[in-house]
């Protein structure tokens, strides 16, 4: 299978081209300008494994939750692809991206990742046998000491543990992986199952998912 994938929705931008188990990736870790460089990132990945648009099988992405600005330009960019190529699109959490960077068959992951104004978005997580992740919580956004997890928990990561340190102290003594980015590496991996199950969608159905519904406060006058 031959699976595009795309994140841009932290300050890591990551394009990552997964062919049968093979991989190719381009990921630039900067706070902006993720608008102008994902385009030439797929270009150089398709130009280095030989292929055009039409020759994938789907495009995954980082559906979110993540920098507003960041899980637009990831949709929008992908709705164009997967619409000129008339491919089907697999939505990924960004959270279940971060588990699986760092969960073996067995691991419960907690992440969190830093969503500014004093939050977090954060999600527990299962590792299966098959060495995918499987959401065990749904996913939330709250202040660090809303978090709560249910079972046992013995892995920590993303850069909310970094950015709120008495979310680690809550935890003590898991492994912590507390600057950990979702990539798009992971994106491909876990989008390749959704469209090997028949669940890939349309290009005009990939959608974010922001969990926070207002971003801004009205000044009072």
């Amino acid at each position: 299978m031959k699976v595009l994938a795309i994140d841009t929705a932290t300050e890591r931008c990551s394009v990552a081209l997964r062919i049968s188990g093979q991989l190719i990736e381009r990921v630039v870790d900067t706070p902006r300008g993720h608008a102008d460089l994902v385009l030439p990132m797929v270009e150089e990945t398709l130009r280095e494994a030989g292929l055009s648009l039409s020759d994938l099988h789907g495009i995954a992405y980082g559906r979110g939750p993540g920098a507003f600005t960041g899980v637009r330009i990831a949709i929008g960019v992908v709705q164009g692809l997967a619409f000129g190529a008339n491919l089907p699109t697999a939505g990924i959490s960004d959270l279940a991206a971060v588990a699986q960077q760092v969960a073996r068959p067995g691991d419960q992951v907690l992440v969190c990742m830093d969503a500014r104004m004093n939050e977090v978005y954060w999600g527990t997580f299962q590792c299966a046998a098959s060495g995918l992740v499987i959401a065990s919580s749904t996913e939330q956004v709250g202040r660090p000491e809303s978090v709560q997890t249910s079972g046992v928990i013995n892995i920590l990561a993303g850069t909310g543990f970094h950015a709120y340190p008495q979310l680690a102290a809550a935890f003590n003594n898991r492994v912590i992986h507390e600057r950990a980015l979702p990539r798009a590496a992971e994106i491909a991996l876990l989008g390749e199952a959704e469209l090997r199950a028949g669940r890939g969608r349309a290009a005009a159905d990939a959608q974010p998912v922001y969990l926070r519904d207002q971003v801004a406060v009205p000044s009072r006058m």
